[in-house]
């Protein structure tokens, strides 16, 4: 058997329907022996933000050579190009949209396509509104069977391709702004703060005129209480111990965040 190598799976889809199944179908008829690893499908539908937020988390525990497949495509149809993108960390193949956002920026990039060779495509004439079963999935599954990426499309300059405009934090000697970039399924308000500015330091998040000073785990706090705190993604984050803090403080991606150094 020749050797195959493995391909996640993000997408918007969903479980209430086939499309996630018929994506896994199309992969098959071209790499049956590939693994394929499910890193979501709950991405609310269209969400580009939550898409590269998950991709950015998930990609670098993978081995070197592992095929990515975002599928969260809200112009599908439309004149945006279908793109593949190879880096030392593996492929990434998915909507020229901005989901390949962390890719862009943190890795270096080695090689990108435009998918626009049909005879790699499921059909040549593809569905205006299924792009992932028709074109994605089988660029995914062509390289997971160690298809070269030249081969597959036309060579693009990565410094083109999209990029979300991701806020930055701001800093002075005595505070770091920043904002919510996603809701986890438990409800932490995860900022996009890294953790590596507070290292070392004592610090505290302003919640209407008082300071929650940040602890190391969810349980340093009593159940139901706010909590501060850097989690396992690396960001600093809002969290109620065995609890909602999305619920509790009812605020959404966007929110401004202040936290205090050395408070």
């Amino acid at each position: 058997m020749d050797k195959m190598h493995p391909i996640t799976l993000l997408t918007d889809f969903g479980h209430q329907d086939a499309y996630v199944g018929i994506l896994k179908g199309v992969i098959a008829q071209i790499a049956p022996h590939s693994q394929l690893i499910d890193l979501t499908h709950q991405i609310p539908p269209q969400d580009l933000w939550a898409a590269q937020f998950n991709l950015r988390n998930a990609y670098p525990y993978f081995p070197p050579q592992t095929v990515h497949l975002v599928v969260v495509d809200p112009g599908v149809g439309t004149q945006r190009h279908g793109i593949a993108v190879q880096t030392h960390r593996g492929y990434f193949v998915a909507p020229d949209n901005g989901v390949l956002t962390p890719v862009l920026q943190q890795e270096r990039v080695v090689g990108a396509i435009a998918l626009d060779r049909p005879q790699y495509w499921r059909n040549p004439q593809p569905s205006s509104t299924f792009h992932g079963r028709d074109i994605f999935a089988t660029i995914a599954a062509h390289l997971a069977t160690g298809q070269a990426l030249t081969t597959l499309g036309r060579a693009l300059d990565p410094t083109g391709l999209v990029q979300l405009p991701i806020p930055a934090t701001q800093q002075t000697a005595q505070q770091i702004t920043g904002v919510v970039q996603y809701i986890d399924h438990f409800g932490n308000c995860i900022t996009n703060i890294p953790g590596e500015q507070v290292a070392n330091l004592t610090w505290a998040v302003e919640l209407g005129g008082q300071d929650m000073v940040g602890v190391k785990t969810y349980g340093d706090r009593p159940p139901g209480s706010l909590i501060a705190l850097i989690g396992s993604h690396g960001w600093i984050e809002i969290a109620v111990n065995q609890g909602n803090a999305q619920d509790h403080l009812q605020w959404q991606v966007g929110t401004v965040v202040w936290v205090k150094l050395n408070p």
